[in-house]
C-alpha cells in the first residue's frame, strides 16, 4: 500500500514544475531555428561586396539547410521568410537612401516572399536522397522567378553576384549565373549534410551512402570550378583597343542632382577636354573610343542646340567617337539612350535601354498609387519607354555592346550584346542617387561576373563612381574613387569567341528549374505516401 501511494503521489507533485519547463523547452526549440534562419541570412549578406568574404555563403547555406531539413512546409515557409529578411534587408538598404525607409522595406517584404516559397520547397525535398542537389535546384528556380516578376523582375542578390572574388567564379563561363549560384548553394547544403552525418554516424551502409552523396555535393562544385578555369582567358583574339572612360562627377549626390542637368553635362565635357589636353601633351595614350556614363547629358542634344554644341566640342577635342548617355524625347516618348557621337559627323547611332527600372524610370499602377498618395507620382513624372533592340556600336572598328546600368543584373540583356557581335561590353551607369552606399560595389561585382561569363572586357563608366575597367577574367585593372572627376585610359583585349554560357543561354537555368520541379513532385509524393501509411496504421 505504501509503495502504491508513493507512485501515485509523485507525479502530482512534479506536474506543476514540469509544465513550465516543457513550455520553455518548446519555446527554445522554436526560437533557435528562427534565430538561426535570420542570422544565416545576415551571414549571406556579409558574403556580398564590397566585402570579399565570398566563402561565408557556404556556412550561411549550411545553417539554413539545418533549419529546414525535415520540417513541415509551413515551418519551412516561415524560416525561409526570416532568412530572406536577414539577407535582403541589409543588402538593399541603399534603395531607401534618398526616398526613405518605406520603399526599401516594401521591396524587401515582397522579395522575401520568394525566399519563403523557396524555403517551403527545400523543406519538402529535404527528405529525399541526395537532397542538397534538389534543394540547390529549388533555390535557383526561386532566383529565376524573382528575375522575371513582378514588373519585369528584380535579380539583385543572385548568389552568383556575391562570388566575383571566389573560387567558383569560372563556372560563370560554363553555365552563367544559374550554374555559378547552383554550385555555391549545393556546396553549402552539402557541407551541412557532411557535418550532420558525421555527428550521427553509426557505421551503417545507409549512412555511408549518404556520406558519399554529401561529399560529392561539396567536391563536385569545387572540382568543376577548378576545371572551368580553362574557359577563362584575357588574351586578345581580335587585337586590342585603347578605351577611355569619363567620370565627370555630379554637383551633389542624391535625387537633386537631376535638377543640375546642365552642370552634369558640363562636368563630363570638362573632364573629356582635360583628358584631351593630357593626350596632346603626350602624358596619356590617345583613346580610340570614349565612353560616357548613363545620364551624362540629361539635356536632350537632339532638341537643344547648346547641348549638342558642347558635346561636339568634346568629341572634336578628344578626336574619337563618344558613347553619350542621354535622356531623349522622341514622338512624345521618353528614352534612356546611348548616342554614338562621331567627332566629325555628330550623332550616328542610338541604343535605347530595354530593361527600365520600375518605380525609378517608370511607375507601375500609376493611377492606383496616385489615388493613395499623389506625392508618389511626382517622383516619376513621365514614364520612360523601353527600347526593343540590342545595342552594339561600331566605334573606330571596335564593336561595343551597351548594357545600361540596371540591365547588368539581367542575364538576357548582357548576353544579347555578345550574340550580336560585341567584342567588349560597356555598362554606362548613374549611381549618384544612391550616395556612397554599397550599391555601386554590388553592381560592379555583377560586371565582373559578366566579364567571365562572356569572356569580354567590361568597362563601367559611372557619373560619380566607381568607374572601372574589368578584364575578361574578372580582374579590375583600373578604377576611380567616388564623387570625383576622373578618367581611365587603357588598352584592352578584343574577343569574339563564345563561352559555353553564351552559347547555351537560358538552357542551364531551365534545366535546373526542371530538376527543381522534379524534386518538388517527388518530395510531395513522399509526404502524401507517408500520410496515407500513417492513416492506414490507425
Amino acid at each position: 500500500m505504501t509503495a502504491t501511494a508513493t507512485t501515485v503521489d509523485e507525479p502530482e507533485q512534479l506536474e506543476p514544475q514540469a509544465a513550465p519547463a516543457s513550455r520553455g523547452a518548446a519555446l527554445v526549440r522554436r526560437l533557435v531555428p528562427a534565430a538561426a534562419a535570420a542570422l544565416s541570412g545576415v551571414l549571406l549578406y556579409v558574403s556580398f561586396p564590397p566585402r570579399t568574404l565570398w566563402w561565408l555563403a557556404l556556412p550561411a547555406f549550411a545553417v539554413f539547410g539545418w533549419t529546414l531539413r525535415g520540417r513541415s512546409w509551413k515551418a519551412s515557409l516561415g524560416l525561409g521568410y526570416l532568412f530572406g529578411l536577414g539577407f535582403l534587408l541589409p543588402l538593399l538598404v541603399w534603395t531607401g537612401v534618398e526616398v526613405g525607409p518605406g520603399p526599401w522595406i516594401a521591396l524587401v517584404v515582397v522579395e522575401a516572399v520568394y525566399v519563403a516559397l523557396v524555403g517551403a520547397g527545400i523543406g519538402l525535398v529535404s527528405r529525399l536522397p541526395a537532397w542538397p542537389v534538389w534543394a540547390a535546384a529549388v533555390w535557383i528556380a526561386g532566383e529565376a522567378a524573382r528575375a522575371r516578376a513582378p514588373f519585369g523582375g528584380f535579380p539583385w542578390g543572385k548568389i552568383a553576384f556575391g562570388q566575383a572574388d571566389g573560387v567558383f567564379l569560372p563556372l560563370a563561363a560554363l553555365g552563367g549565373t544559374p550554374v555559378l549560384g547552383f554550385a555555391v548553394v549545393l556546396c553549402g547544403f552539402g557541407l551541412y549534410e557532411l557535418v550532420r552525418l558525421a555527428v550521427e554516424a553509426r557505421g551503417t551502409r545507409v549512412l555511408r551512402r549518404g556520406a558519399a552523396a554529401a561529399l560529392l555535393s561539396v567536391a563536385v562544385p569545387v572540382v568543376g570550378a577548378l576545371a572551368a578555369r580553362t574557359l577563362v582567358s584575357d588574351k586578345a583574339e581580335d587585337g586590342t583597343a585603347t578605351v577611355a572612360l569619363i567620370q565627370g562627377n555630379v554637383p551633389r549626390a542624391g535625387l537633386d542632382f537631376n535638377s543640375q542637368r546642365r552642370a552634369v553635362l558640363d562636368h563630363h565635357v570638362r573632364e573629356t577636354e582635360r583628358l584631351a589636353a593630357e593626350v596632346k601633351a603626350g602624358k596619356v595614350a590617345r583613346p580610340q573610343l570614349v565612353l560616357w556614363p548613363e545620364n551624362s547629358s540629361d539635356i536632350d542634344p537632339f532638341a537643344n542646340a547648346d547641348a549638342r554644341a558642347v558635346i561636339d566640342e568634346a568629341a572634336r577635342a578628344i578626336g574619337a567617337p563618344i558613347s553619350v548617355g542621354g535622356v531623349v524625347e522622341r514622338d512624345g516618348k521618353l528614352y534612356n539612350e546611348q548616342i554614338l557621337w562621331d567627332p566629325v559627323k555628330g550623332p550616328q547611332d542610338t541604343y535605347d535601354k530595354r530593361q527600365i527600372q520600375p518605380f525609378g524610370e517608370y511607375l507601375p499602377m500609376r493611377s492606383l498609387l496616385g489615388a493613395i498618395n499623389k506625392d508618389w507620382t511626382t517622383m516619376v513624372r513621365q514614364d520612360f519607354s523601353r527600347g526593343t533592340e540590342a545595342g552594339v556600336f561600331t566605334m573606330n572598328g571596335t564593336r561595343v555592346g551597351l548594357v545600361t546600368c540596371y540591365e547588368a543584373a539581367f542575364d538576357w540583356a548582357v548576353r544579347s550584346t555578345v550574340t550580336d557581335g560585341a567584342q567588349i561590353i560597356s555598362v554606362p551607369s548613374n549611381n549618384a542617387t544612391f550616395d556612397r552606399s554599397e550599391m555601386t560595389y554590388q553592381q560592379l561585382a555583377m560586371s565582373r561576373v559578366r566579364a567571365v561569363e562572356h569572356s569580354r572586357t567590361v568597362t563601367v563608366p559611372v557619373t560619380s563612381g566607381v568607374s572601372a575597367v574589368i578584364m575578361p577574367d574578372g580582374r579590375i585593372t583600373q578604377k576611380t574613387g567616388m564623387f570625383v572627376a576622373d578618367s581611365l585610359v587603357q588598352k584592352v583585349p578584343l574577343r569574339s569567341s563564345r563561352t559555353p554560357a553564351t552559347t547555351l543561354g537560358i538552357v542551364p537555368e531551365m534545366f535546373l528549374v526542371l530538376v527543381a520541379a522534379g524534386g518538388l513532385g517527388w518530395g510531395a509524393a513522399t509526404v502524401l505516401r507517408a500520410r496515407r501509411n500513417t492513416a492506414a496504421q490507425r
